[in-house]
């Protein structure tokens, strides 16, 4: 594996950390970071992929874009378009005033990205 997939995936696995965490949280949890967490997990594992297999992805954080390059390689990714869109809203919509996850949300998002 080259190094800069390897970072890729290590702050992958630190945002699922971090998302983790916060669903757990006892004291004052932050359902909107949960979402936020979960939809940049999968925005840098699918970077890794195309990191790994050389493809140009640029600095879009739309998962739907990052998953159609990486379709010719990992064509069984195509089952998980569905999810991403879901995931793929969260990098924007609970970041700014007016919206905000619940704690139903913030489990959903969770378990898709865990999937």
């Amino acid at each position: 594996m080259k190094p800069l997939t390897e970072e890729w995936i290590t702050k992958a696995e630190g945002d699922f950390s971090t998302a983790g965490r916060e669903l757990r949280a006892r004291k004052a949890p932050d359902y909107d970071a949960v979402c936020f967490h979960t939809q940049q997990c999968i925005e840098k594992y699918l970077k890794a992929l195309l990191q790994e297999e050389e493809v140009e992805f640029g600095k879009t954080h739309n998962l739907s874009a990052l998953l159609d390059k990486i379709l010719s390689s990992y064509p069984l990714l195509e089952a998980i378009r569905t999810s991403l869109h879901l995931l793929n809203a969260f990098a924007i919509d609970f970041r700014y005033p007016g919206e905000n996850a619940d704690k139903l949300l913030a489990t959903r998002a969770y378990v898709l990205c865990k999937v």
